[in-house]
């Protein structure tokens, strides 16, 4: 654990160091250019809307019961570009096409930025970078470590956090929680921690 005097970047995976439009390029093998680009803003869309939706659907169950409605960021993922092909008006993926897009996505392209901010860090002693992510452990470990942009800088991370244990997406209250008590950090010293 890093000590109290650290601070803690926690960076977003999706969308923050890996570029989700890039999933374009292994889109257009499948549907061609001229879709891929869109298909790919309204899949990263529909991925949030899910979470968003999640959050709140439990929220209002807890308020009538003890149920909660949590399904792992792996399926979100899947039903997301299920939805964004059919709002595209295209044929739904086979088997063979979703297992190869979910494939991609462990191998998403870096934002140009990232690799100069990670080397930075990776000086920087009284920082403690770490991925703090709705994916699921096992997405965002491949991401981490096998994505070639990203996986050359896997070092700099101190820890992998997903919001699987909480059951819950950010922008939970409780995600956040979780991620403070992973980095040693009490509630009271969340002003130690950049998101």
């Amino acid at each position: 654990m890093p000590p109290d005097s650290n601070t803690i970047i926690a960076f977003d995976l999706y969308g923050t160091l890996l570029s989700t439009e890039s999933i374009a390029k292994e889109l257009a093998k499948h549907y061609g250019e001229e879709k891929a680009t869109t298909v790919a803003a309204t899949w990263r869309k529909y991925q949030l809307e899910y979470t968003w939706r999640l959050n709140s659907m439990s929220a209002s169950l807890l308020l009538s019961s003890s149920a909660h409605q949590y399904i792992p960021f792996s399926t979100v993922n899947q039903r997301s570009l299920q939805h964004a092909v059919a709002e595209s008006n295209l044929a739904p993926p086979n088997e063979q096409v979703t297992s190869s897009l979910m494939s991609a996505y462990d191998s998403l392209s870096t934002f140009p930025d990232v690799a100069p901010a990670l080397k930075s860090l990776a000086n920087s002693p009284s920082i403690t970078p770490v991925v703090f992510s709705n994916g699921t452990q096992q997405m965002v470990g491949n991401s981490v470590y096998h994505s070639p942009d990203l996986s050359p800088h896997a070092s700099v991370f101190s820890d992998i956090i997903t919001v699987e244990e909480v059951k819950k997406f950010k922008p939970h209250p409780d995600v956040y929680q979780h991620l403070a008590k992973k980095v040693g950090k009490s509630g009271d010293q969340m002003g130690g921690m950049w998101l």
